[in-house]
């Protein structure tokens, strides 16, 4: 590799620690320790064994329901193989983050069984389906009227929204929504026109990776299943945020529906690119439990910290067993080849 992009990844690594630390002293900034320590102590950590118990259970589905997708391209390609992918690329997000999903590839494609391209596009499909999953999801979510974030964007932002619109309001937005419909039909008119302009091209290369993932993932065999296992996939998430409140007395007047919320948001402190969504987790986390519920900071931040520090702690364990699993199966192959 030549020595200017060895320096390029070094900074961009560097950069992305950098902001994982500044964003950890922003979320831990005027926390009580004496306190800190105190509500971790009395966590009930059989709550939190049954989150990381369904954290392992969504790397068992994620598996099997990334398999399912990959199996046109080869029938052979094993569930433990797709299952070592998915938990190597957990483990891969916290050195180099978004990395994760070459590396998953990368699993496959060394064994033979399928091009790197290919399975890349199995993983656009996956992705595909787990952004709308997130969208629909999100929407339920501001409709749970049991939830305070549900009656927090009723009666804060939707209500005093309407009662404070004129007529010439109303007007505004409907001039500014047919402006956006008419901008969205001249774009796709004189999209390859457009597509020579780089911003562009990278729009319409991802509208048309997720349409097409979308595509593909409805005509699949064993579609069903396919929408199965997202389905039970979320359910874990779920049930993985909603064990971490019961464990936590702090926010334990939170309800389901809450729980799902703080699923949504927690989802976000993962994105961002920094390694294993540290800093970025904790931050969002805490900082939307002090908006949203009004709970105090030094509460937020220890559910933000037990919650990342226990999926955290089951990717980095699911994922060092799987190389561990994936080298002594090349010891195996190489030395019956000797033979």
């Amino acid at each position: 590799m030549p020595v200017r992009k060895q320096i390029k990844k070094i900074l961009q690594w560097t950069l992305m620690l950098l902001l994982a630390f500044v964003l950890l002293y922003f979320a831990f900034r005027g926390v009580k320790w004496a306190d800190f320590m105190e509500g971790v102590r009395s966590c009930d950590f059989r709550w939190i064994a049954v989150s990381m118990a369904a954290s392992i259970l969504a790397f068992v589905i994620r598996g099997l329901r990334w398999r399912l997708v990959m199996l046109p391209l080869n029938p052979s390609i094993t569930r433990r193989e797709a299952y070592d992918g998915v938990t190597v690329a957990y483990l891969t997000n916290f050195a180099l983050p978004r990395a994760g999903e070459l590396a998953r590839c990368g699993i496959i494609s060394a064994t033979g069984k399928a091009t790197f391209e290919s399975v890349l596009g199995t993983v656009v499909l996956e992705r595909s389906w787990d952004m709308v999953s997130y969208l629909i999801i999100l929407f339920i979510v501001l409709l749970a009227g049991e939830s305070s974030f549900g009656q927090f964007v009723s009666n804060e932002v939707w209500r005093p929204a309407v009662d404070s619109m004129s007529y010439d309001l109303l007007w505004i937005i409907g001039i500014a929504a047919a402006l956006c419909v008419t901008a969205c039909i001249l774009i796709f008119v004189y999209r390859r026109k457009l597509s020579r302009y780089r911003i562009f091209a990278k729009i319409f290369s991802l509208a048309k990776g997720l349409l097409n993932g979308l595509a593909a993932g409805l005509r699949m065999k064993g579609k069903w299943r396919f929408l199965l296992y997202t389905l039970l996939l979320w359910l874990c998430y779920w049930i993985m945020s909603y064990s971490t409140i019961l464990a936590i007395p702090q926010v334990a007047g939170l309800n389901w529906a809450d729980a799902l919320f703080l699923m949504v948001v927690g989802s976000l402190g993962w994105i961002v690119p920094v390694q294993g969504g540290i800093g970025a987790y904790h931050f969002i986390l805490s900082l939307a439990m002090a908006s949203i519920y009004s709970i105090p900071q030094t509460s937020g931040v220890i559910f933000a910290t037990i919650s990342h520090e226990s999926q955290a702690l089951t990717m980095l364990l699911c994922g060092a067993l799987s190389l561990g699993s994936i080298y002594l199966k090349k010891r195996k192959t190489e030395k019956q080849s000797r033979l």
